[in-house]
């Protein structure tokens, strides 16, 4: 009998009767023969309402109350979605993230998955029902309850898929599956069939909201056939499969942008062995993820490093770099947090020569100037200034011929 692991974000259990029409869907899934796992994330902006909670009762975020107040969310929905399963005639039996067995480190807020014990979701299929897993959640080596972070669910849907067997992981959310760029900037963009893990991967790494860049990496990392699919409309939607060496790829299928970059430079720097390590070490022991780094020729033993952060990290960041201006031998630091990240993807592009020159000029066409440039075989990516984000992600777009 297959076996199909489902999960349903919070938009798609946001009310009482979207939980009943995803009761529905999986009754019909069920009866006609296969074997499902659901994963259910908390309701609407539940998690966002709890994080609004702690901040009016405390001035401090404590990891493991954080933990222990924000999976509340999900305990809730998986009861309400086993009761509507009930109610369809379903056996439905609903786990808490430790229930299901997902161990975890004892990081708080962003905990890793350790280990996975799956003999009771195991049981619960053997004996007809339908497990509602809680999403995004696990319990720590010691003993205390964990939260994966922002996009969890999606990562505890795959590790099932994975640890189960399940012959597909259908990641169902308020989109009808993966587009050549966002829909709410390019009317005309095209909802893709198929798309590699390699190239879901670097669109989630560059703007693309869902999946969650995290649960790509597992499923890539273990083969996992994804469908992501829409919880209102219930058609197919995009699969994410291994990469098809069959045909020759577009050079570019999508078009991705993110608007929470920050940009930091370090000017004046000394050019000397170990200079970088102490500065990014710095960041790295605070916390922060440092993405896109560019570094000049040095002239007379001087160097520029410029560098990309999160906006949440950015004031962090200038004031570790700034605190380290006499270690690493710097001049100044300066920094611009209303920076955004326009990217290209698409695996044709490691054998398409011209790809990079068409971005740039595009760009240069539409009065947008690149003020730093990273790539990799099947990206390249530009940090523009935020304001001319939405006008280069449609330019890029109709460059390419992406429209549908």
């Amino acid at each position: 009998m297959p076996l199909v692991v489902q999960k349903f974000g919070g938009t798609s259990v946001g009310d009482a009767e979207r939980i009943r029409q995803v009761a529905d869907h999986v009754a019909r899934t069920v009866r006609r023969g296969n074997q499902v796992v659901l994963v259910v994330s908390a309701m609407g902006k539940e998690t966002d309402e709890l994080l609004r909670l702690a901040d009016a009762v405390a001035r401090d975020r404590h990891g493991r109350e954080m933990d222990m107040l924000i999976t509340a969310g999900e305990r809730k929905a998986i009861a309400l979605v086993a009761m509507a399963l009930h109610d369809q005639g379903i056996e439905g039996a609903s786990f808490t993230g430790s229930q299901a067995g997902f161990v975890t480190d004892t990081n708080h807020q962003n905990a890793k998955i350790l280990d996975l014990r799956t003999d009771r979701i195991r049981a619960a299929l053997d004996a007809g029902m339908v497990p509602v897993v809680a999403g995004a959640q696990g319990v720590s080596t010691a003993n205390d309850v964990t939260f994966l972070g922002r996009g969890g669910s999606d990562t505890t849907a795959v590790a099932l898929a994975y640890a189960l067997g399940a012959d597909v992981c259908e990641l169902y959310t308020d989109v009808s599956g993966v587009f050549s760029a966002d829909p709410r900037l390019v009317p005309a963009a095209r909802k893709m069939s198929t798309v590699s893990f390699d190239e879901l991967l670097e669109m989630t790494a560059t703007g693309c909201p869902k999946p969650a860049m995290r649960s790509v990496e597992f499923a890539r990392s273990y083969n996992v056939p994804l469908h992501i699919r829409s919880a209102f409309t219930w058609e197919t939607g995009t699969w994410v499969k291994e990469e098809d060496d069959t045909m020759e790829q577009a050079s570019v299928i999508a078009v991705t942008s993110d608007t929470s970059d920050g940009k930091i430079t370090v000017s004046g720097l000394a050019d000397r062995p170990g200079v970088a390590g102490m500065l990014f070490r710095r960041l790295a022991d605070d916390g922060v993820n440092v993405d896109m780094i560019v570094q000049n020729m040095s002239v007379d033993g001087i160097a520029d490093i410029s560098f990309t952060v999160p906006t949440e990290h950015f004031e962090l960041s200038l004031r570790i770099a700034r605190e380290a201006l006499g270690e690493v031998g710097a001049r100044d630091v300066s920094g611009d947090a209303e920076m955004a990240k326009v990217s290209i993807v698409g695996s044709g592009m490691k054998t398409d020569p011209g790809v990079a020159a068409r971005m740039f000029e595009t760009l240069a066409e539409a009065g947008i100037n690149i003020e730093m440039i990273s790539t990799s075989p099947i990206r390249t990516s530009c940090i523009i200034r935020r304001e001319h984000a939405e006008t280069a992600v449609t330019a890029l777009h109709a460059a390419f011929g992406l429209g549908g």
